[in-house]
């Protein structure tokens, strides 16, 4: 599955949120980052976005 920007630019507005107001330090964040790029060269990948996709799809279909 292949994140849309929306994801992509909520999932970075939460990191500066970290960074920011929870004391989170941006070498922690950096390490977080290359983890991912890491983990998506795996062979953890097809689990890994199996599991978001699933994610994704139950959270689309809660209905407010």
């Amino acid at each position: 599955m292949a994140l849309s920007v929306s994801a992509v630019l909520l999932l970075a507005i939460v990191v500066v949120l970290l960074v920011r107001k929870a004391g989170l330090k941006v070498l922690h964040a950096v390490v977080c980052v290359l983890l991912g790029f890491y983990l998506a060269g795996s062979n953890m990948a097809p689990a890994i976005d199996d599991f978001s996709t699933s994610v994704s799809d139950m959270i689309s279909e809660l209905s407010f």
